[in-house]
Parts: structure tokens; C-alpha cells; sequence
């Protein structure tokens, strides 16, 4: 485990200067893609680009303030917030279902998420979720969700941000490799020469992306009208004040389902936090985390956009930079902030192209998978734990691979299972670690 503490070249607790912090909170929030969430929505529910760009600014601020309120108020880890995957076919459903975007449509998704996100504050205010976590989730379980985590990304790093985007898939590997190919070198110039390892590796990322960036606009494929056409400061317009607050008992029920789902996700996250920063989360930071997500869920409600949940990319980014301070983390909910006032700004990361990301991104996944392989390593295991880790790392890849016609057939609550694969297998840990009879050790029998 002291290996794991060396890695860190600035700690949760240790002052960095605003200057730098303001530079490291930005490469944050450049790793998080959480613009794409919000831009399918708007897809989904054939919004207007107003619109569209108004529910991009409503998602930043709602991660911006959800980062502050975790970070420095409630969980106090250096923990980002971004908007899940997992709710948009159901927020696009309900929105339709209810006469769509000009209808009472937005109504009733808020007033859903509303009655969600307090029932989240309600299970940490009690202590009941710790007692839940305490209970379910032990350190086999929890490293094996931490795997799965990473694992789950890959394929959306390679598939959704470089094989199938758009474009001309051989330009994308191109552009995917020349991003990821700059990270490493920056990552190993940081290991090969001391002197400059901590400007190389902190700002690894963000150099890598800023050079994807640069070749992209050489190749012709940075679309700059969209920011040249973006306005540069506005509000956003789809909030509870624009559109009104109703409640559908049946949409209730539907976004309590997926708020279970997502807290499952969003613990996997902690645990792989947790992993990186080699801090064993405490009871009170269980509960203190689950008032935060639901708080952070609320404001999201408030704003219009889907709940902003802790960002699984960012335990990855710590792997990489080595930077851990909750002083950046402030300052990456600053700059998303601002995202959500300055929209030209916006408009310019949102018109990165994705195989960009996927670069930076695919690596990303890989050392959170890692993260969770260690935690593994660590652990006298038996038999029955080879079940508890490979059984869901199964489930994890065939439900990436499943294909989405099968997912359509299913009833609509076991949609949201299996679009979820974290949550799915984190669910088929905790079950078998019941289930499986427990043996005594090699070690045991010795003593």
C-alpha cells in the first residue's frame, strides 16, 4: 500500500498554488467528456441547438456546483461530479411520454428527479446507507467493482470516441494515437528526469489534448463555426423556473429504479477514489457522500439536466497526474462553473472531437481497471473469491457486448440493468459474496 501513497505527487490535503490549481482543475475537467451525456439527450429528445446548448450549460453548472458541495462540504474527497449514461433513454422517455419539450414534459422529468434526489439525502441523513455499504460491499467486493468500472469503459472509449464516431475512421485512429502517443511521452519524460517530472506528469493530460486538439484543426476536423457562432455568455433556459415542477407517480417509480442503479455506480467510483488516494473511506464519509450526491442530483433537477453523479474518469486522471489535491478539485468546479455561463467556451470544448478524448480516455479506463486489480492483490483469497471476481467481470463484457436489440425486448426495469454495466455486476458481486460458502484458508488450516 505504500506504493501506492508514493504515487501521488500531490495529496488530497496538500496546498498547491491557485495559479497551478486553476491549471490542473482545467485538464479535470478536459479528461471529463461530460458533454456528450447532455448532447445525446438533446438528440433524443429532438431539441432545437438553443436548447441543446442550454442543457449543455445547465450540466456544467450542476457538475460545478456538485464537485464544490463534495469536495469541500459534504464527502470532502477529492471527488467531480458528471451527468450518468444510465437515466438518458428514461429522461428522454418521460419528456416524450408527457407531450415533449414544449409540452409537460420537462415538468414531470424534474419533478422526478426531485423525489429521487431527496431520497438519496433521506438514506444519508439516516446512516442508512453506510450500514448498507458495511454490510454488502468488503474489500473483495469492492475491488472487484473497481475493476469493472474500468473494464466497462474501454469499449466505449474505443467504440463511441474513435471506431464508430464520426468522421473517417482511419483519420480518428490517427488522431486517437497522436493524442494517446503524447500522454505517454509525457508521462515517461516525467519518469526519466526527475527535474521535470512534476510539470510532465501533472500536466500529462492536458498537453496530450492539447496537441490532439492542435493536429485535429490541422486535418480539418475542429469544427470552428460552431464557436464562432456560439454567443459568449448567456443562461441556461431549461431550468425548473422555465419549464415548471409536476409529478407522475409512474415516472417516480421509473427514476427511483435508475437512482438505485447510478448510487450503485457512483459507489464503485468512491471505491476507486478511494484506491487511488490510498484512504479507506470512513462511515461518516459514506453517508456525508450520499447527502452530497443527492444534494448535487437536486441542483441538477433544479437546472433541467439529468443527475450529475461521482465522474468514474476521475479516479483514472489521479492514476495518471499523480494529483490528488482537493485545492484542483475546488477549481474544477469552478471552471465547470464558468461552462455553464461562458458558452463560447463551452461550445469550443464540446467541438473537440471525440477521438481526441478517446485517446486520453482508453488509458484512462485502463488504470482504474488496474487500481481494482491491486486492491485484489492485496487479499488473501480462496476458491470461492475466483467466482465473486471473475463472474461479474463476465457479466461486465457481455452486457458491453450484448447487442442493443436484445436490450429493447427486455421489461423496461431490466433496461436500466442492462444498460448499466457497472451496476449490474457490482449487484452480481454482492450476491455471490452472499451467497458462495465461505472456506477456510491454506494459512487457517496451517495455524
Amino acid at each position: 500500500m505504500e506504493e501506492n501513497k508514493s504515487s501521488l505527487l500531490i495529496g488530497p490535503d496538500d496546498k498547491v498554488g491557485f495559479g497551478e490549481a486553476g491549471f490542473l482543475g482545467l485538464q479535470h475537467v478536459l479528461a471529463m467528456d461530460i458533454y456528450v451525456p447532455p448532447i445525446i439527450l438533446a438528440g433524443m429528445m429532438a431539441m432545437g441547438i438553443g436548447d441543446q446548448m442550454s442543457l449543455l450549460q445547465s450540466t456544467f453548472l450542476a457538475a460545478g456546483i456538485g464537485t464544490i458541495l463534495q469536495t469541500y462540504v459534504f464527502m470532502k474527497m477529492p471527488v467531480s461530479q458528471g451527468p450518468s449514461f444510465v437515466p438518458l433513454g428514461a429522461a428522454a422517455g418521460v419528456v416524450l411520454a408527457s407531450g415533449g419539450i414544449k409540452g409537460n414534459g420537462m415538468a414531470t422529468l424534474i419533478g422526478s428527479l426531485l423525489i429521487g434526489a431527496i431520497i438519496l439525502i433521506i438514506l444519508g441523513a439516516t446512516g442508512v446507507f453506510q450500514k448498507i455499504i458495511s454490510k454488502l460491499v468488503p474489500a473483495l467486493v469492492g475491488g472487484t467493482i473497481i475493476t469493472c468500472v474500468g473494464l466497462s469503459l474501454i469499449p466505449s472509449a474505443l467504440n463511441d470516441n474513435i471506431f464508430e464516431a464520426s468522421g473517417n475512421i482511419n483519420n480518428n485512429i490517427i488522431l486517437a494515437s497522436i493524442t494517446a502517443l503524447t500522454l505517454l511521452i509525457s508521462v515517461g519524460i516525467s519518469m526519466r528526469f526527475p527535474k521535470v517530472r512534476r510539470i510532465f506528469r501533472t500536466g500529462s493530460i492536458i498537453l496530450a489534448l492539447a496537441v490532439g486538439t492542435i493536429v485535429s484543426s490541422l486535418m480539418g476536423l475542429f469544427n470552428w463555426k460552431t464557436v464562432a457562432d456560439a454567443a459568449w455568455f448567456s443562461l441556461p433556459s431549461g431550468t425548473a423556473f422555465n419549464y415548471g415542477i409536476s409529478f407522475s407517480p409512474s415516472a417516480i417509480i421509473t427514476f427511483i429504479i435508475i437512482y438505485a442503479v447510478i448510487t450503485t455506480e457512483t459507489t464503485g467510483t468512491w471505491f476507486a477514489m478511494g484506491a487511488v488516494t490510498n484512504h479507506e473511506i470512513s462511515k461518516k464519509q459514506w453517508n456525508m457522500g450520499i447527502i452530497g450526491e443527492g444534494f448535487s442530483c437536486l441542483v441538477a433537477a433544479l437546472l433541467g439536466t439529468t443527475p450529475v453523479t461521482g465522474y468514474s474518469t476521475n479516479a483514472g486522471v489521479i492514476s495518471i497526474t499523480g494529483v490528488a489535491s482537493k485545492r484542483v478539485f475546488l477549481f474544477a468546479g469552478i471552471w465547470f462553473t464558468i461552462l455553464g455561463f461562458f458558452s463560447k467556451l463551452s461550445a469550443f470544448l464540446a467541438a473537440i472531437p471525440a477521438p481526441v478524448i478517446g485517446g486520453v480516455f482508453a488509458i484512462i479506463c485502463v488504470t482504474i481497471m488496474l487500481n481494482g486489480l491491486n486492491v485484489i492483490r492485496a487479499l488473501n483469497t480462496t476458491d470461492r473469491d475466483i467466482y465473486i471476481i471473475g463472474l461479474p467481470i463476465i457479466l461486465t463484457l457481455a452486457l458491453v457486448l450484448l447487442p442493443a436489440s436484445v436490450t429493447k425486448q427486455a421489461p423496461q426495469i431490466l433496461q436500466y440493468l442492462l444498460g448499466s454495466p457497472i451496476a449490474a455486476a457490482a449487484i452480481a458481486a454482492i450476491v455471490l459474496n452472499l451467497l458462495m460458502p465461505k472456506v477456510k484458508t491454506l494459512t487457517s488450516d496451517a495455524a
